[in-house]
């Protein structure tokens, strides 16, 4: 099989899965159906035909408006879909046709997912986060990385850790200091990633997210949806943890 067809195939399936990921990200916060009713317009509530209903392409034949009341189509349909394209094309492409590479772009779909919902509605459905808990562990008993046992113990150790800091936040803060959805997120990325590199994620969004939102939380009073940073954190150790374990240990603790 050709790496051009390869690549289209992966591309197809990840537009494809785009396209339920804008279903999931609309409808798990309230509560709905997933497949009922079928998808409508927002704003005269017709019922949307298969072809307008082609990801990336149809918004673009549309030009991002109805067909029938012209009311605008977000541009977040488009471009959840391109981007889950991207990570399915980016999954192959950096760890091959493997086992490895399925489970890092099932891995990067659900973190796309948390993010947008999070930033949009300040909410981690269970369904990304437990959900994607089931799978991680499932896709550990398939070859490669980490191992059934170091996913189990990546996943209770993210939990425990992100559960006792959600605690002693709220004894001292005397407010609430972690959403859960957080807590059950981390799960889910401790086993997809292991131990370590669970813990690396958290010390990455953590940091992410205080030198990107800590000036403008700290400015408007707003909340922190640390779901998008602790996901964007597991993206970034997914690639290079490897890397950055590497130099940490070379150049900190000089081994």
């Amino acid at each position: 099989m050709s790496e051009p067809f390869i690549v289209a195939y992966a591309a197809l399936i990840g537009l494809s899965f785009g396209s339920f990921l804008n279903v999931c990200i609309l409808r798990l916060p309230k509560s709905e159906s997933l497949f009922k009713p079928r998808s409508r317009c927002m704003s005269c509530g017709r019922q949307i035909t298969w072809y307008e209903n082609v990801p990336v392409l149809s918004w673009l034949a549309l030009r991002g408006r109805c067909m029938t009341c012209k009311a605008p189509i977000s541009v977040q349909y488009p471009l959840v879909e391109l981007a889950t394209g991207a990570i399915w094309v980016g999954a192959y492409l950096y760890f091959g046709l493997s086992w490895q590479g399925l489970s890092a772009a099932v891995f990067c779909t659900l973190l796309l997912g948390i993010a947008v919902t999070d930033a949009r509605e300040y909410i981690i459905p269970d369904e990304f986060s437990l959900g994607g808990l089931v799978l991680g562990l499932a896709l550990s008993l398939a070859p490669g990385s980490p191992s059934p046992l170091m996913s189990f113990i990546g996943a209770a150790l993210s939990f425990a850790l992100m559960y006792g800091v959600a605690v002693v936040g709220e004894w001292a803060f005397k407010k609430p200091a972690l959403g859960g959805g957080d807590i059950k997120m981390m799960a889910m990325v401790g086993a997809f990633l292991g131990p370590l590199y669970a813990l690396l994620t958290i010390f990455v969004g953590s940091f992410v997210g205080a030198v990107i939102f800590g000036p403008i939380g700290l400015k408007t009073g707003k909340l922190v949806p640390f779901g998008v940073f602790l996901a964007l954190g597991a993206a970034i150790v997914l690639v290079w943890g490897d890397a950055m374990v590497g130099w940490y240990a070379t150049n900190i603790l000089g081994l």
